[in-house]
């Protein structure tokens, strides 16, 4: 706490705004968008990588909040301050940090993949300034962030070998999903038949109940749509530069308004039970890899015609 107070007398209303930006970077929606991108856009093998290392690190932190039970920071020491601004994001138990782990997951992953030293540098800075930002902003402690780091990196670094290039990938994919799917069963086991003691907080153990079927129905219909790509689909990520903007734009779009209205629709039929959430994220993932890409085609055609055109009418005299 003693560092998160010496942060704490140094905080300007410039520099709190400054990092609640940065911050947002390690939110749960921006790691989905950011493997989403990837895997229709640049490269399968690495999106795998960002998604097999990020949904691991996620069942881990979720299974260390429940298990430890550390509250945070502003509940261990009530004279403490937050800046208001983050603890709307800062839901569950404090230990450890899940925005670290998204950030460290996703662009470890990225950086180790990617040679070009301009996006390994970003990835690097982001890498250092999310984690800062969350104990900054005074929503976890050193000691939340310190260990998110480190299981987050020890998979991106453990993972590496099984990515490192396509034929390594293809022989170790099925067994690297099998694994994060069964650590997000073993979690999603463990929250839902554990006898938690009476003082627990009921908010944070109805997250983490939450979050285990969330990851259980992502994982599982990941895997999903890596069988239907290799039996069936075989989509193509490359298209010209135009194409590709539209095919992110207009997928996402389609992305969110299912997630609304799966949710509306779910919540309505299951009353609110927390498995909504795993049959949401599965439909939600199963359109990303299985649905959507199926229009891949008629983007590329559609990008190699406009700049087909466009050389004619250059080309012409």
């Amino acid at each position: 706490m003693e560092f998160l107070r010496l942060l704490e007398g140094a905080r300007t209303p410039v520099l709190s705004a400054i990092m609640a930006t940065v911050t947002y970077l390690g939110d749960e929606n921006v790691f989905l968008l950011f493997a989403i991108t990837m895997f229709w856009c640049v490269s399968k093998r690495q999106s795998y990588y960002i998604f097999a290392a990020g949904l691991g690190g996620m069942a881990c932190s979720q299974w260390c909040k429940l298990y430890f039970r550390i509250p945070r920071p502003w509940v261990l020491d009530p004279n403490f301050t937050i800046v208001e601004s983050a603890r709307a994001a800062a839901t569950g138990y404090s230990f450890p940090s899940g925005h670290t782990q998204n950030i460290v997951g996703s662009l470890g992953a990225a950086a180790m993949a990617n040679r070009n030293r301009t996006v390994r540098a970003v990835c690097v800075v982001l890498i250092v300034l999310v984690p800062f930002s969350r104990m900054y902003l005074g929503v976890h402690t050193p000691l939340d962030v310190g260990v998110a780091f480190a299981i987050a990196l020890a998979l991106v670094l453990a993972l590496w070998p099984c990515f490192r290039d396509e034929e390594r990938f293809r022989r170790t994919i099925l067994p690297v999903l099998g694994g994060v799917l069964a650590l997000t069963v073993c979690y999603a086991v463990w929250v839902n038949v554990t006898v938690f003691p009476a003082d627990v907080d009921a908010d944070n153990l109805a997250h983490g109940v939450k979050n285990g079927w969330s990851l259980l129905g992502a994982t599982l219909a990941l895997a999903v749509s890596y069988w239907y790509d290799e039996r069936k689909l075989h989509f193509e990520t490359r298209a010209p530069l135009p194409a590709q903007f539209i095919k992110v734009i207009l997928g996402l779009a389609l992305l969110l308004g299912l997630r609304v209205g799966l949710k509306a629709a779910l919540t309505a039929l299951s009353g609110g039970a927390a498995w909504e959430s795993g049959v949401r994220y599965f439909l939600m993932v199963l359109f990303a890899g299985c649905v959507w890409p199926r229009t891949f085609p008629y983007f590329a055609k559609l990008g190699a015609k406009e700049q087909k055109e466009r050389e004619t009418t250059k080309s012409a005299p």
